[in-house]
């Protein structure tokens, strides 16, 4: 009899945590009437909702996607200087906005989240610092690496500037 109460309590639980996970939830907005000045969005788990961005035009520089945005044109290789880049690393990169944009295949792994910095824009070739933010203290991350596709943006067109990566240390 105490087994099938454990087992009866632990599917009630159950049920109720996956209710209540797969509801919407606002943030930032009071539970009834209130007013609130925080910034408002959801949160969800259903597994049905999209992870991509809504649109490509919809990403601002710095903000991380998982594909290139449309329009974009590749950088040639031969004006893709990726010496300083680890083994491995992707040196994919692409322009947009007539040229003024450089979105760039990065790599992040666990909790971490690539970066991307131009730190020099000379005549004949921009610097594009590439790095990953470090994972909390004590917090558990995936063993997984992901390619991360990150915007980074000019002061003028690229033209026929060379892009350097190099990758910085972790911050």
């Amino acid at each position: 009899m105490r087994y099938l109460a454990k087992v009866a309590g632990t599917g009630a639980i159950l049920l109720m945590a996956t209710a209540c996970a797969g509801q919407n939830v606002p943030i930032g907005q009071p539970a009834a009437g209130g007013t609130s000045a925080a910034p408002t969005g959801s949160v969800s788990t259903s597994p049905s909702e999209s992870v991509l961005p809504a649109s490509p035009s919809a990403n601002p520089p710095g903000k991380p996607r998982l594909t290139v945005p449309e329009g974009s044109t590749p950088v040639p290789p031969n004006k893709i200087d990726a010496k300083a880049l680890p083994a491995g690393y992707p040196h994919e990169v692409w322009t947009a906005n007539g040229g003024t944009i450089l979105n760039i295949r990065a790599q992040e792994g666990g909790c971490g989240h690539a970066l991307g910095e131009a730190t020099e824009q000379a005549a004949d070739h921009v610097v594009v610092n590439l790095s990953e933010t470090k994972a909390q203290t004590g917090q558990m991350c995936t063993m997984d690496i992901r390619y991360p596709v990150l915007s980074v943006a000019l002061a003028a067109p690229l033209d026929q500037r060379t892009v350097v990566l190099r990758t910085t240390p972790t911050k």
